[in-house]
């Protein structure tokens, strides 16, 4: 852990996030939850000056290199991107009869939140983002090595760039990925 814990000490520099849902719930293998992550990011780059170096959305996590164009600090944008995400996906949760884990999922969300006083009702993502700072080249090229190689590892695809919910296709083969990538 770096000094002094995992804080965005520079609001505007280059950094390596991880968001985990609480219990670490494999709530993104249902497309629809995934859709309002990246529609929330989507929101973030146009309106408030995300800027998406790479990302990967896994069954129970999210990474992230980011930073911001000025207008907000990173920390205000990952607070509002946290806090809106967490509503909608609960909210999809409890509206969807389907969704075969539902009352499982929002007992647990219950709980924690139940827990955490900063929560009104429910708690989707754990507290934490563990945000690292990319102090230099050779650590933002290994944070996004790690990050698009995470699918491989996982045992999901034969080829990092056949993952859809990553940055990999975008940096591997000129494509155009699900989300518009700031190259770095």
């Amino acid at each position: 852990m770096p000094e002094g814990g995992y804080r965005i000490r520079d609001q505007y520099a280059i950094h390596f996030i991880i968001f985990a849902v609480v219990e670490w719930i494999d709530v993104f293998t249902r497309k629809d939850y995934v859709e309002i992550v990246l529609d929330s990011l989507r929101h973030c780059q146009k309106e408030k000056g995300l800027k998406i170096h790479a990302w990967c959305i896994m069954s129970n996590h999210v990474h992230l290199i980011l930073s911001t164009d000025g207008r907000n600090t990173l920390s205000d944008v990952l607070r509002d991107f946290k806090r809106h995400t967490s509503r909608e996906i609960v909210k999809a949760m409890e509206e969807n009869e389907r969704e075969s884990r539902r009352n499982w999922m929002l007992w647990i969300f219950r709980s924690a939140g139940e827990k955490n006083k900063r929560n009104d009702k429910h708690q989707f993502w754990q507290q934490d983002n563990h945000p690292e700072e990319c102090t230099s080249t050779s650590m933002l090229e290994s944070k996004m090595k790690y990050l698009h190689e995470n699918p491989l590892r996982a045992g999901l695809v034969r080829n990092e760039w056949d993952y859809m919910y990553s940055s990999a296709i975008n940096y591997y083969c000129n494509g155009k990925g699900l989300l518009d990538i700031d190259f770095v």
